[in-house]
Parts: C-alpha cells; structure tokens; sequence
C-alpha cells in the first residue's frame, strides 16, 4: 500500500503527521508490509507549515504515479480553489483507481474536483454549513467521523482523521491489525458516536422586542415540562397557526424541534457538570423518562448519554459539579443510586 499525502503552504504539522503515524506504525509493527507513505507537492521541494516549520525534501506529483491512495490530510480554511496541476493529479489518479481521502477540511478540495457529486460527504464542524452552499449537490452529514465511498473518502474534523486511518487499516488488515496500532498510539480503536456531539449550536433568537422573545426565554426556564405548542402560542398571545408561521420565520425550526434542540442541549450540559442519574436529568429537562432521552439523545448525538459523559464530564479536581438551585430541588425528584442501577424515589 503506498500512500500519498500531499502537503501544501500553511498546512498544520498535525494534519500532516497523523496519516504517516497511522500508516507508519502498520509497517513499524510488522502487521504488513509495504505501506509506505510519500510527501507530495505540487510545487516546490519545500513548505512552511502553519507553526512555522520549514520542511524539505518534499516529492512532486511524480509521487502520485504508482499510488495505491491519495490522501489530502486538511484544507486552508476560508477555503482556496484547488489548482489545476492538483486537481489533474487528484482527477487522474480516481482514474485509474487509487482511492482518494479528504480528511478534516480536505473534503472541499475532493469535492471542488468533482469526486462527490451526489454522494454524502463530511468536513470538520465548523465548514459543514460552508460545504453545503458550496455544493449543493452533496449530501452533507454532521452525525458521522468518515464516510467511505471505498474510492473517495471524507472524514469529520481534526482528531476524526485518526479515526479515518484506523479505518482504513480496519479495511485492508482487519480489525485485530486496526486494534493493535490503536493500542500502540494509545487511542480508541473506533470512538462511539460523531461529530455532532461536538458541534456548537448557537441558538437563533429575535430580537428583544420581538413578542416571541419572552416565549423563548419562558420556556427555556420550563423544560421539565410539557410545553406544548398551544401552550406556547398562548404565552406569546397568537393564535398557533400565527405563532408557528412567526416562529419559523424567526428561529428557522418549528417549536417542536426547537424545544426538541433545548432539552437536549440542557441534558448535555448537566451530563457535562452533574453527578445525576439519567433518569433525573430525564425529567430535569422534559423528557419524561430515561427511555426517551436516550431514544432522542443517541438519535441526534449517534451516541449514548452515558458515553457522551465519559467524553466529556469533568473529573477529579478539576470536576465542576452543577449545584441544583431551591427550585430545581423542587422540581426534580430526588434521585437514589442503589446496587443495580438508578430509580426514582417517592416524593
């Protein structure tokens, strides 16, 4: 398996070591043998990364020639249209069957040349919606870390490109091969969920003024309860067939989805920085039961409430946990952990 990686001006040093590490460590372990990996250029010799490092020794596009797979390891991001010596490269090589890999940001420049069309596709987080108005027809997934086409790939943004090799070594070697350099590098072999689990979303909300913003803010202090969208248009003192044509208007969702979205945010956040049991963040954020906010939880984060707080609930010392005020205490029945799991208490 020889693989190509190109390396462009600004690159970061991150980007560009992780495909050599994974690669590198199938040789450096035994498990197979000729995956070797060249640094390419379309340019000079030599490139300045992002941190300010001059490397040289850098192949030209020759490197490409006898390829088995083409990797583009990030993107400069405002992205820059992909030249045409890359894009003859990238193009010629899916010609004659190498596979081509755009990790992280590297997903525009495979889908500027044409390899997507029409093919879901995923880039880091914070290009997504960039990559959608670019190119439209793609169908642009936040919920997974790659997406194998077997001869084009993406992968989501950053720490996903490990994920991504480690697929590909799953691919070709199998998972025992996959699991050992995982070990070796010290990472999880395949991470449960994607990226949307990381993904930051501002909440859209009108202006001061505007009657639907006291609703808004009404119901975010409310969400262990029902709030139905009559309940809602009541508040905001619409009829509901004005209050839903005014909220979509304004928020860009329905109130289902938007009260949906809060529940979820604020179950994320108390997963973050409580000790509460699922059950008790379940009712502390409407849901009703644990049932349903995991059945809601996996759906929208492709990963488990109890999974995503291994990821990131703070631990030891530097643990901040959440204090529940008099009112919550009100609200929220209190929570037992017993041999076996966790139950509601009588009140």
């Amino acid at each position: 398996m020889r693989i190509a990686i190109y390396a462009f001006e600004g690159v970061t040093m991150f980007h560009l070591a992780v495909p050599q590490l994974v690669f590198g460590e199938v040789t450096g372990l035994g498990l197979a043998e000729g995956w070797d990996t060249v640094l390419w250029s379309t340019g000079t010799d030599t490139i300045t990364t992002a941190e300010g490092h001059s490397l040289g020794g850098i192949a030209g596009p020759e490197a490409v020639e006898d390829a088995d797979l083409v990797v583009i390891p990030s993107w400069p991001y405002p992205p820059v249209a992909v030249a045409d010596p890359l894009r003859t490269v990238l193009v010629g090589a899916h010609a004659r069957g190498a596979g081509v890999v755009g990790l992280c940001m590297g997903a525009f420049a495979v889908a500027e040349v044409g390899l997507m069309s029409g093919r879901p596709a995923v880039t880091h987080w914070q290009g997504m919606e960039e990559l959608a108005v670019r190119h439209p027809e793609l169908a642009v997934d936040d919920s997974v870390l790659y997406i194998d086409h077997d001869d084009v790939m993406t992968s989501a943004g950053t720490a996903s490109s490990l994920d991504a090799c480690l697929h590909l070594v799953r691919k070709h070697l199998g998972a025992a091969a996959a699991n050992r350099v995982a070990r070796s590098l010290v990472v999880a072999p395949h991470r449960e969920g994607g990226q949307a689990q990381y993904i930051e979303r501002p909440i859209a909300r009108p202006d001061s003024g505007d009657p639907l913003a006291a609703t808004l803010d009404w119901a975010m202090a409310r969400l262990h309860e029902p709030l139905s969208i009559d309940e809602l248009a009541s508040h905001a003192r619409m009829s509901r067939r004005t209050f839903v044509r005014r909220f979509r208007g304004t928020t860009g969702t329905t109130p289902a989805r938007w009260v949906l979205a809060r529940r979820l945010d604020e179950a994320r956040s108390l997963l973050e920085t409580t000790d509460w049991g699922v059950d008790r963040i379940a009712l502390a954020c409407g849901f009703g039961s644990a049932v349903t906010l995991r059945q809601n939880f996996t759906a929208a984060y492709a990963t488990t409430p109890s999974a995503y707080r291994r990821s990131f609930a703070l631990r030891a010392t530097a643990r901040q946990v959440h204090r529940p005020s008099v009112h919550e205490k009100e609200k929220v029945p209190e929570v037992c952990e017993e041999a076996g799991g966790t139950h509601l208490s009588e009140a």
